[in-house]
């Protein structure tokens, strides 16, 4: 089971254990049991993992993954405009676009200033020790809309 299952079977699992917990430290309190304070962080402890994993389950957006595209880690990112990720140095001709168009539908259009993002592919090539270039092997730009 992979964790957003996890997370949209226990929400309500969690949901229906607070309220009888709920219930019972209402009932503590009229018998005045001793533990009735213990209950009450016990109920609101329940409460808050309720909320957030239904909080999590709610605002979860799978990664999107495009045929032919290979992972690649993003090293740069400008919060506004533009996004540079590296490849590999033995990625193929033909995986360059699916690897573009995969790390921009992956982009979020929150927080940014603009309407596009440019996002770029690039290699380090390797001029001599400790010294390198970054070439650009590929770029496309993503529009929200």
């Amino acid at each position: 089971m992979s964790f957003p299952e996890l997370i949209k079977t226990s929400t309500p699992w969690l949901v229906y254990s607070s309220l009888i917990f709920v219930a019972l430290t209402f009932i503590a309190f009229l018998a005045r049991w001793g533990f009735r304070f213990r209950l009450v962080g016990i109920s609101s402890f329940i409460l808050l993992l309720a909320f957030s994993s239904w909080a999590f389950d709610v605002s979860y957006t799978r990664t999107v993954v495009v045929k032919g595209a290979i992972r690649v880690p993003i090293v740069f990112d400008n919060g506004k405009d533009l996004v540079v990720a590296q490849a590999p140095q033995d990625i193929s001709s033909s995986a360059i676009q699916p690897t573009l168009e995969q790390v921009a539908a992956n982009i979020r259009s929150s927080g940014r200033g603009g309407l596009s993002v440019q996002v770029r592919l690039r290699q380090l090539r390797h001029l001599e020790e400790d010294v390198s270039e970054p070439i650009i092997i590929g770029e496309m730009e993503r529009v929200f809309r």
